[in-house]
């Protein structure tokens, strides 16, 4: 790593080195956006908890690239976490009133279509640097935030 900003884009990228330590940095690091989530959650509208994650984004990008190249180049390399810290807020937009299953179930269905990367989700991890870092997860946090939304509309529906 060449300088301070390597060295803090990788501390941050990593999960605050949680990335670089887990066996299943991805899942691990992932449990780093729930507080984040929850945070995002607080905010006082629904306009302002986009513009969050719009931002949380951006710098993901720029974090990511820098990581990535001073890691030494590689696409998408697993010990980088932002990713999934940044799309965890996506997951709960609209839920309301969360409870502990409402968090665990969305974190899987998060977990799941990262894991799978369901179409477009693959075809947009081969954006350059950090845009594809962050993009799959990005989708594949759209597709957990309809799931919950679809799971917790059945268990209104037929009364679970």
């Amino acid at each position: 790593m060449r300088d301070f900003w390597d060295k803090l884009s990788v501390w941050l990228a990593t999960g605050v080195g949680v990335g670089l330590v887990s066996p299943a940095p991805g899942t691990v690091g992932g449990l780093w956006g729930l507080p984040l989530a929850w945070a995002v959650g607080q905010l006082p509208s629904s306009e302002a908890r986009v513009i969050a994650i719009v931002l949380l984004g951006l710098v993901g990008v720029a974090i990511c690239s820098r990581a990535a190249a001073a890691l030494g180049g590689g696409k998408d390399p697993q010990v980088i976490v932002w990713d999934e810290i940044a799309a965890l807020p996506i997951v709960y937009l609209g839920v309301g009133e969360m409870t502990l299953s409402t968090w665990l179930i969305g974190w899987v269905l998060f977990r799941v279509f990262d894991i799978t990367k369901p179409p477009p989700a693959r075809q947009v991890e081969q954006f350059p640097g950090g845009w594809g870092i962050m993009a799959d997860d990005f989708v594949a946090a759209g597709f957990a935030c309809a799931a919950l939304h679809g799971v917790l509309r059945g268990v209104v529906l037929f009364g679970g």
